[in-house]
């Protein structure tokens, strides 16, 4: 058997890394992250809940859905995801999360399946799940097609994954980089690299040369005068998210 080839890029696990035991601080560096978690867990739990017919209203509503968070960081998402009933597997690159997101799981009382390990690893175990969550991870690896069709291989067939990242354009670059980092001084300068940024139409395409057929895709937009992000049918210009399912046979 041949050994999987890796999308990890070094570099990028370095700076994530870097600023691991500051995961949960939510005034600290991932900032941005905690504010825009609410929205994004919107539009997970709605996507999840329509394909797999899951009452939200239910305290177990995922209960019977194996979900893997890839990338998963300290685990701000795979935490409500287990606290919606799924078994949850969170994996990441970046060693040094692990231990900062299984700490975090104990003191919560969470059963969390956390793992240093790659997409591509455990597509080669033959790991499969009901969804996928890839939030912001696949502008930060070295080949992003090669990268979500290992997600797609982790799918069951009829799998939902779901894929956030930044569009690439003038607005991204000012508002993501020169804002986030240089002004607001949410993030270290140097976390993003606006030429690794994915359009909406080249996500489109790659999540359909992977194996996937995409079925939606919305915005997340930030409004600095109410300071809280929203969903958004029409703006996709500077962060967005794709929902995309598995063929079933």
């Amino acid at each position: 058997m041949q050994a999987h080839q890796s999308t990890v890029d070094d570099a990028e696990v370095a700076k994530f890394e870097a600023m691991a035991a500051e995961w949960w601080d939510a005034e600290g560096k991932f900032k941005p992250l905690h504010m825009l978690n609410p929205c994004r867990l919107d539009y997970i739990t709605m996507q999840i809940a329509g394909e797999f017919d899951c009452d939200l209203t239910a305290p177990d509503a995922f209960k019977g859905l194996r979900i893997l968070d890839i990338g998963c960081g300290g685990g701000l998402l795979s935490e409500p995801m287990a606290r919606l009933g799924a078994t949850v597997v969170g994996a990441d690159a970046a060693a040094g999360n692990i231990p900062v997101a299984q700490i975090h799981a104990q003191q919560s009382d969470l059963k969390i399946d956390y793992r240093h390990t790659t997409a591509e690893a455990l597509a080669e175990a033959g790991e499969q799940f009901d969804v996928v969550l890839n939030m912001e991870v696949v502008e930060h690896v070295a080949s992003p097609i090669a990268y979500l069709t290992a997600c797609r291989q982790l799918l069951k067939p009829g799998g939902l994954h779901i894929c956030s990242t930044l569009n690439r354009n003038a607005k991204s670059y000012v508002v993501a980089i020169v804002g986030a980092e240089h002004v607001m001084r949410w993030l270290p300068k140097g976390t993003h690299e606006w030429s690794k940024f994915i359009t909406p139409d080249e996500l489109y395409n790659m999540l359909n040369e992977s194996g996937l057929t995409p079925v939606d895709r919305k915005g997340f937009v930030f409004n600095p005068i109410l300071w809280r992000w929203s969903l958004s049918a029409k703006d996709l210009s500077v962060n967005y998210v794709t929902a995309s399912l598995k063929p079933k046979t």
